[in-house]
């Protein structure tokens, strides 16, 4: 059987990124950027105050006497004119400092009397002036290509005037579940039927993926039908399939595969769970046949398609975080079998500064409850056999729900 690094290597390999479009900036967050993003203007364009105060000549101020109080700038005005010796302007945050000025004093170490300012503390020269272009430079590269759009540079991009963005193509997933087992969720469970939860299940994860699933339906063990099905299924930019890939007398879905005319490039895969596992190729559509199993058409999921998804839409970095975590007498030891790769479902909480492990779920792969109550997966490779209470092990984290704070997130969880 194929080792999981091997296996991922295959699908990974001459995948590449979706075509770009343009979207609205509102649309944009968590879309991966198909340009790079050079400043346009400088930010701020001009030198601005950045408090509410007195604009004037430091050298002024430094006499000791009171200056001139020239005008008034609100933010979005602007001075009248140039400053002259001993005079000032008041200021707001955010207005341009009027030509002549070099220094800002705050308000509240001014004292006013009638149309004079007296300074009552001096700062340093240049003291709240923003200069121009002390965020970005006209011309600057602001933002890389291949980045992932999150608020910071949705407000980036507003404050350079662009209204729409390139972005990498979310990926268009078409789910097809198989079995005759299988039902919708409003049909009746009688004569041992089981609800199809796969297809739901796996559009979540497609949609947290950030692809966009296409729910196809129930595909019924029947090759004619199953092939109609897979014919259709393969103008989207991606195929999954649950079920139907084992070596049952009524797993179709690989050789109806083949017939479909895609290039199936493995079968099995040295994993726990979810060893029956196909992949191929449909041109350049990238289709996945996943055990019927719940949890391991999810983990497979995890491990495989959520990467190839996330390549397609450009993400530099498409795995889950792998971290240390220690095994706690509590969770109990953990036997698995060399040569194969296990998934474990896990809880993993934080103490202290340090993660640790505190439950192995129960293992069968038809009890999806615990993917529920797990919020990682303990990583064996493929040359152990367990690990002992005590032990450093890797964990895939993929809900880091529980890193969340109950408290401010300040030093101690008071006020800083």
């Amino acid at each position: 059987m194929l080792p999981v690094a091997e296996a991922l290597d295959i699908i990974l390999k001459d995948l590449a990124p979706l075509p770009p479009e343009q979207v609205s900036l509102l649309d944009a967050r968590g879309r991966v950027l198909a340009e790079e993003i050079r400043a346009s203007r400088d930010l701020p364009p001009r030198d601005n105050s950045g408090m509410d105060g007195y604009a004037l000549r430091l050298a002024d101020a430094e006499r000791g006497q009171g200056l001139h109080v020239l005008e008034s700038i609100p933010a979005g005005g602007e001075g009248s004119r140039a400053l002259q010796s001993g005079e000032a302007a008041k200021i707001m945050t955010g207005a341009p400092v009027p030509e002549g000025a070099d220094t800002v004093v705050p308000v509240e170490d001014t004292r006013r009397a009638g149309d004079r300012v007296e300074i009552l503390q001096l700062p340093r020269l240049g003291a709240n002036i923003r200069p121009a272009g002390e965020d970005v430079k006209a011309g600057q590269l602001v933002i890389p290509r291949g980045t992932g759009m999150r608020p910071a540079e949705v407000g980036m991009l507003a404050s350079l005037g662009r209204s729409f963005v390139s972005v990498h193509q979310r990926p268009r997933v078409a789910v097809l579940a198989t079995g005759d087992e299988i039902v919708d969720i409003d049909a009746a469970t009688d004569g041992g039927r089981i609800v199809n939860s796969n297809s739901y299940g796996v559009a979540a994860q497609i949609a947290e993926a950030g692809g966009t699933p296409i729910i196809l339906g129930i595909g019924r063990d029947d090759p004619d039908g199953l092939l109609e099905m897979l014919q259709r299924a393969v103008t989207a930019d991606a195929v999954i399939t649950t079920g139907g890939v084992s070596m049952g007398d009524y797993d179709y879905v690989r050789p109806v595969l083949e017939k479909a005319g895609v290039a199936v490039r493995f079968w099995k895969v040295a994993m726990k769970p979810g060893k029956p596992f196909v992949f191929g190729r449909s041109g350049r559509v990238p289709v996945f046949g996943l055990p019927g199993n719940p949890v391991s058409a999810m983990v497979v999921f995890e491990e495989f398609v959520r990467p190839a998804l996330r390549v397609m839409q450009g993400h530099a970095r498409p795995f889950r975080p792998v971290l240390e975590a220690v095994l706690l007498p509590e969770a109990g030891a953990l036997q698995t079998k060399p040569g194969r790769t296990d998934f474990v479902r896990c809880r993993v909480e934080r103490r202290g500064s340090e993660l640790v492990v505190v439950s192995l779920k129960s293992q069968g792969s038809g009890i999806l409850r615990t993917l529920v109550e797990a919020n990682a997966l303990l990583v064996v490779p493929r040359e152990a056999n367990g690990a002992q209470p005590g032990e450093r092990v890797h964990v895939q984290l993929y809900d880091t729900a529980f890193l969340d704070g109950q408290q401010p997130g300040l030093p101690g969880g008071g006020a800083a």
